[in-house]
């Protein structure tokens, strides 16, 4: 699997120098945010099209490449343990701001079925607390997420 994943990155992603970093916060967002699409066993097309437009806007790559980053974040957290190896990334490579944005992203992927699941609440909550994300801005990116057709909780 990690040589899939080394190979995706060496042919498809720019900047071999500086990218070893930035491909590890991609992947690790990348594993975050399907965590979320996956977690109530239904992992849809709007949920698909959502993470897809995210990962297109937060990392400025192609739809091409955007699918083979889903895919093999898709493998990564099939075989991971815990969310950990994950928000370690994160928390080594982010910023508070892209946090922010990775948790609003969460959320924009559990409201793109029209139904937020108790469990996709439960992850992006955990993820909040393992990126050391203020609840007031949990609260925030839950909001800022959240369809206008969708009554506040």
């Amino acid at each position: 699997m990690l040589a899939k994943i080394k190979d995706f990155f060496r042919s498809e992603l720019q900047g071999a120098d500086e990218g070893a970093i930035e491909h590890q916060k991609q992947l690790a967002c990348a594993a975050l945010l399907i965590e979320v699409a996956i977690v109530d066993h239904e992992f849809d097309a709007d949920e698909l099209g959502a993470l897809t437009n995210i990962l297109q806007q937060k990392f400025g790559i192609s739809a091409e490449e955007c699918h083979s980053l889903a895919a093999l974040a898709q493998a990564e957290c099939e075989q991971a343990t815990s969310l950990y190896q994950f928000t370690q990334l994160v928390n080594d490579n982010c910023n508070q701001n892209d946090k922010f944005e990775l948790v609003k992203g969460m959320w924009t992927i559990a409201y793109a079925d029209g139904d937020l699941d108790k469990y996709e609440e439960y992850v992006i909550r955990k993820v909040s607390e393992l990126i050391y994300v203020s609840h007031s801005d949990f609260i925030r990116a839950k909001h800022a997420a959240r369809p206008a057709d969708i009554p506040r909780t």
